[in-house]
């Protein structure tokens, strides 16, 4: 993921730069990544930048020799302010960093964070107050690591920049280990590395040498809690008015935007209320290699009524075929915030980006409007674990019901958001510039002026593409939600049994399900509405891998799992009459997070190939 990298220390300069060059090394993940560094030796800090060609933060540093300030910046920003608007309208704009802006605005206000939106982190290095400061967005979506060592301070937009030039820090934190199996995410700013933390959310920190001296937070989710609610109609009218202001900031920039388009309502929502000229924004679905999911019928038909270019992206044959490299990559890049199973978004987004090189995305909306809940503390198959870490998965499950008291907003947006879909992001963002009006500042605090206990909130979504687009609203979603009430139960229905043919499947009906394997009776569910079939593939295609990994002995001597079981889970799967589709996903996560990561042999960072992909999207 493009982000910054860095040291504040006393230490030599010329150890220090090499440092520094190690730290950078371990982030550019791609040839179409540009890169630099900035250095001041005066003022301790050592700090590298990666970004995107052609993006919003592409073009780093900015500078003001004048007054000795230096500025960089990582991600983008949408806020709507006069500095801004004064940049865009200046000829010379046009061929200055798109986000040049930013140092003027820091000028004429220091506290200029406050006014930025978006998902961001970046240093100023100051020589007239003799500081260095660092900032991140309020909800922390884009994530930084930090490290406090006895004379430095480093930080990472990735751990493993970190790791690069404090081996010994590759050691496991036991307690976000067990939040990583419960929640598959670790919680509260934690790590799955022992002495590696990530910045909070709305962070300013200031440095004056090799130490922090001023920690402040710019913002705390209860400043909107505590505004009133307001009454249905009233809450309808600013939504729709915000959802109006909102979306043009994020069609703008000087990229080629491209959608993601789903079946669902939140993409939508998005398309009804901004008009976008015909054949300007290419759409595009991930598909499956069954049949066309409703995603896919949806996503054609909302395509051809706003005469835009579409197109499928499949997950097939050539994915199983790269799965591997795909995987080790996937958990390379993401450092143990996601399942491997995640290693279909890596995939796709690198062939998203041959269509173009930002996306548009529905993500968070039905989070944020609807309070969907995305993850939850889970336990393991029994007798997978050993006892001793099995207490650090159930400490989990206490953090994690501690956490679902909040505000449900808060919880959308600054815990699931940051914690749980963050990692997603990362790999997107590792091939893509990724906008989700759904995080916008101005729409996230309009939302937490809901009506109190409004059981019609899902609702909102619906009456939004209506009164946007009509015919766009007499189009049911992927499970039917607009629908007729045949068709939403019709689709319901097969949600519900795809669930239990693929992920779901009792170990009863897995058994019964094998007897007549060779007829695939499973596949007149399958495709519907998912296009990843991992218990099928487990079982089949990927099974030679699968075996190869969890059966290694380097693996089953993990003194955290029971060797028999894991053999008897693995076997079982592969011949058909077991489902252990989620232990699966959740060991072999685990045993290539210990070899990229932890064992002995990752005492030096190395970096996965990236896998060759040769067919186009079609």
């Amino acid at each position: 993921m493009p982000c910054i990298v860095g040291l504040i220390t006393a230490e030599p300069r010329s150890r220090a730069e090499l440092r520094l060059r190690k730290m950078l090394d371990a982030v550019t993940h791609e040839e179409f990544y540009s890169q630099g560094t900035f250095v001041d030796e005066s003022l301790g800090v050592y700090v590298g930048w990666t970004a995107l060609k052609g993006s919003f933060s592409d073009g780093m540093p900015l500078r003001n020799e004048n007054s000795g300030t230096c500025l960089i910046f990582s991600g983008e920003d949408y806020s709507d302010t006069a500095v801004r608007q004064e940049w865009q309208r200046c000829p010379s704009s046009s061929s200055a960093p798109e986000s040049g802006y930013l140092l003027n605005m820091r000028e004429k206000d220091p506290e200029f964070v406050v006014s930025l939106n978006g998902m961001f982190h970046g240093l100023i290095a100051d020589r007239s107050q003799n500081s260095v400061t660092l900032f991140n967005d309020r909800y922390g979506m884009h994530r930084l690591y930090y490290h406090v060592g006895k004379d430095e301070f480093c930080f990472a937009g990735e751990a493993k920049a970190i790791l690069a030039i404090r081996p010994d820090l590759r050691e496991a934190d036991s307690r976000g280990l067990g939040e990583f199996v419960a929640c598959s995410c670790v919680l509260e700013n934690r790590t799955i590395f022992k002495d590696i933390h990530v910045l909070p959310g709305g962070s300013i920190w200031t440095f004056r040498g090799t130490h922090c001296n001023g920690k402040r937070t710019y913002f705390r989710p209860s400043e909107w809690e505590e505004e009133s609610a307001l009454d249905p109609e009233g809450y309808y009218q600013q939504l729709r008015a915000t959802v109006n202001n909102v979306l043009p900031r994020y069609f703008s920039g000087r990229q080629q935007l491209g959608i993601a388009m789903t079946g669902g309502l939140d993409t939508r929502v998005i398309l009804s209320n901004h008009a976008t000229a015909p054949g300007s924004l290419p759409s595009y679905t991930f598909s499956g290699p069954i049949r066309d999911s409703y995603d896919v019928r949806v996503g054609r038909k909302i395509a051809g009524i706003l005469d835009q270019p579409y197109q499928t992206i499949e997950v097939g044959k050539e994915f199983l075929n790269g799965f591997g490299g795909y995987a080790e990559r996937s958990i390379w890049l993401t450092e143990g915030t996601v399942d491997v199973y995640r290693a279909s978004d890596l995939y796709v987004s690198s062939k998203a980006r041959q269509i173009a090189p930002a996306k548009i995305v529905g993500t968070y909306g039905s989070e944020i409007v609807c309070h969907a809940v995305m993850f939850k503390a889970v336990e393991p198959i029994p007798g997978l674990f050993r006892e001793e870490f099995l207490k650090h998965i159930r400490v989990a499950g206490e953090t994690y019901t501690a956490l679902r008291k909040q505000h449900p907003v808060t919880f959308a947006a600054f815990s699931q958001s940051p914690w749980y879909h963050q990692g997603i992001l990362v790999l997107e963002q590792s091939q893509l510039t990724v906008r989700s009006p759904f995080m916008d500042n101005e729409f996230v605090r309009m939302v937490y002026l809901a009506p109190r206990n409004n059981g019609s909130s899902a609702d909102v979504r619906l009456r939004l593409i209506r009164d946007g687009n009509p015919e766009l609203g007499r189009i049911g979603s992927d499970r039917g939600v607009g629908g007729s009430l045949l068709s939403r139960g019709f689709r319901e229905f097969t949600f519900k049994a795809e669930y239990a043919c693929d992920y779901g499947m009792p170990q009863w009906a897995a058994q019964i399900n094998n007897w007549f394997a060779p007829l695939h009776p499973d596949r007149i569910f399958l495709g519907r509405h998912k296009f990843l079939h991992y218990r099928e593939w487990y079982r089949d295609a990927l099974a030679g891998y699968i075996q190869e990994t969890l059966l290694d002995p380097r693996t089953l001597s993990r003194p955290f799992l029971n060797r028999t079981n894991v053999e008897a889970m693995v076997s079982g799967h592969v011949k058909g009459n077991r489902n252990s589709t989620t232990a699966i996903h959740k060991l072999l996560t685990m045993e290539l997070i210990f070899r990229q990561f932890f064992d002995a042999q990752s005492s030096e960072s190395f970096e996965p190939a990236a896998p060759q992909t040769t067919a186009r999207a079609v």
